[in-house]
């Protein structure tokens, strides 16, 4: 395989529910061709998996940690457990309600 595949867990601070982040997340990371999924936590954030070309997955990860939807609010953006993968767990990128 020519490209790495990358999996991180991500989880985004700041005014993210009720903003639309979710939707804006699934349509920015089927556009980069990612796969994964997102959902609003009990704590106000969002969190979730993305998985895909390394440079998609890092491109992504500038996206939630600068851009996110245009009424969100973001104050940060932590990602876990980054790992090299060899095939993709997801099919699409969901959203999870």
């Amino acid at each position: 395989m020519a490209k790495d595949l990358l999996s991180v867990d991500y989880e985004v601070y700041g005014k993210v529910q009720g903003v639309f982040f979710r939707k804006y997340t699934q349509k920015e990371g089927t556009q980069l061709g990612l796969v994964g999924w997102v959902q609003n936590t009990q704590a106000g954030t969002v969190q979730g998996q993305l998985q895909g070309p390394a440079d998609k997955v890092k491109q992504m990860q500038e996206w939630l940690r600068t851009t996110g939807s245009p009424r969100s609010h973001i104050v940060k953006a932590e990602f876990q457990n980054e790992k090299t993968i060899d095939a993709l767990d997801h099919k699409d990128f969901k959203v999870i309600r």
